[in-house]
């Protein structure tokens, strides 16, 4: 027996599908998602509390990710970090996707409505979602509330483009020119048979996009302009730590900036397998 039949038929692997793979990978990626979530949940701001006995102490088996410049540990403080990121992230593109999904049936009602979105779309694509977010934020008089708005207002544009062209080409079929000499209102095709068909769309936009809300949440925390100093968001984290990495501390940026980054990646993986059992032409692979 030649060694790729004999690993073909020992590695379980090899003999999996695709659907088989897919879900694997959104089972262990949700997993570790679920847990870092539920963890930052057990952790309470006022546990983590400052020791000047261990100031800016390198990682070691006590502290994984090392100490900060007030002796709190830094593991802690990433972990209630993420799950405050990943708080915004899912707040954020959930209001984006409802905002999309609005906005792209409203621009189904008549021709001179999809003319204003198509314009309203164009519109928040032409201004950097960095500004944008920065100015909705301050306007809504920042913290966590400003940020999430923020991030919501301008993260719907992609779905909303994708809606409009999917719901267009649905409006054309014949089932919903029949129900439309059957006497059927609007918002009864609209909820009935086009809703169903664009749902899909709808989750997988919506998993896209928490990604881009926790990276550009980070950024704008980054810069000053979202969450409050005392709160252990990432982006803080990373803003404070790069008045110490000129001292040796790399420990204080290195660890919060990756776990951000798999955090990311995490979510984008998920959404990506998410998407390909959701497509029917891959889903029976």
């Amino acid at each position: 027996m030649s060694e790729s039949k004999f690993t073909s038929i020992y590695d379980p692997i090899a003999n999996m599908n695709l659907r088989t793979k897919t879900l694997l990978t959104i089972g262990l990626t949700v997993f570790i998602l679920v847990v870092v979530v539920i963890t930052s949940f057990f952790i309470d701001s006022s546990s983590i509390t400052t020791n000047f006995d261990a100031v800016n102490q390198a990682p070691s088996l006590e502290h994984l990710f090392g100490t900060d410049w007030l002796g709190r540990d830094m593991f802690t403080r990433t972990l209630k970090g993420l799950g405050l990121s990943v708080q915004i992230g899912a707040a954020a593109s959930i209001l984006s996707s409802i905002f999309a999904v609005i906005l792209a049936f409203i621009g189904s009602i008549n021709k001179h409505l999809d003319t204003f979105i198509a314009w309203l779309i164009d519109l928040f694509l032409s201004i950097p979602h960095i500004l944008l977010i920065i100015l909705i934020s301050i306007a809504l008089g920042g913290g966590a509330f400003g940020v999430t708005m923020g991030v919501a207002v301008t993260h719907w544009t992609s779905l909303a483009r994708v809606l409009r062209a999917e719901i267009k080409q649905i409006k054309t079929s014949d089932f919903v020119k029949l129900s439309e000499r059957f006497g059927k209102s609007k918002l009864w095709i609209a909820r009935k048979q086009i809703l169903p068909l664009v749902i899909t769309q709808v989750i997988v936009g919506t998993i896209l996009i928490f990604p881009h809300a926790i990276m550009h949440e980070a950024s704008v925390t980054f810069l000053g302009f979202g969450l409050s100093p005392h709160e252990p968001a990432i982006g803080i984290i990373l803003s404070e730590s790069m008045k110490y990495l000129a001292t040796g501390n790399w420990w204080l940026a290195l660890f919060p900036g990756l776990a951000l980054l798999i955090l990311v990646l995490l979510f984008d993986i998920a959404g990506e397998n998410i998407k390909k059992i959701l497509d029917p032409t891959s889903a029976n692979q």
